[in-house]
């Protein structure tokens, strides 16, 4: 059986972004799974592996904040990066002062969750290898990228969960949270699909569903 790992996830601000906000970013209430997914892959990565969350525990009560902030509202095309490819040299700057906008956002803030994830080994090669990596790197805080709660500039605190160890309750809330993203469907990589689940929250700990079974 797979062995399961856990994390202690926190920070000042989180932003778990609905799909359905076409402009304004507005958070989920929760972290959402493929959240979740990302900040076990920033501790370890492989393509041999993947992370599938199974439960999300949170610890601290849910709090908002508006907030407006500045973006850039352009990206650079993939003509351009092809000539400088072919090229060697071609500018490919975006310049902020031309490309800025100004965006009103509802995050969260305040926020802890304890994350608890099994790791799925493909090609037939040993478990144990990667789950011993897994747990030195989290133990000594070391990752492949700095772990982060939906956006790149909230940055999260994570520390390893030691199995046996007293942790604090989960938050005494129960409520449907509604549909939530699941992860993306990457059979198809010229069209990733989101899958969906109904994200209920039990005593602050919501179960999630194994990604076969969300709805696509």
């Amino acid at each position: 059986m797979p062995q399961s790992f856990c994390l202690h996830v926190a920070g000042d601000y989180a932003c778990f972004t609905r799909p359905e906000m076409k402009v304004e970013r507005v958070s989920y209430d929760v972290i959402t799974p493929s959240a979740a997914r990302a900040i076990f892959e920033a501790i370890l990565w492989k393509p041999a592996i993947r992370w599938r969350v199974t439960r999300i525990e949170v610890l601290s009560p849910i709090r908002w904040m508006n907030l407006r902030r500045n973006e850039v509202g352009a990206v650079i095309s993939t003509s351009n990066v092809q000539q400088a490819m072919n090229a060697g040299q071609v500018d490919l700057a975006l310049y902020v002062e031309d490309e800025r906008q100004q965006r009103a956002g509802l995050f969260l803030r305040d926020v802890a969750y304890r994350l608890h994830a099994e790791l799925d080994v493909r090609n037939g090669e040993p478990r144990q290898k990667y789950e011993e990596m897994f747990l030195r790197r989290a133990a000594k805080g070391q990752w492949v990228n700095q772990p982060y709660l939906g956006c790149r500039e909230f940055a999260a605190d994570v520390r390893l969960v030691e199995a046996g160890t007293e942790q604090a309750p989960a938050i005494a809330e129960t409520r449907d949270l509604g549909w939530m993203l699941h992860d993306l469907d990457f059979t198809d990589l010229a069209s990733p699909q989101p899958r969906f689940f109904r994200a209920q929250m039990q005593a602050g700990a919501i179960a999630v569903p194994a990604f076969e079974e969300a709805a696509a």
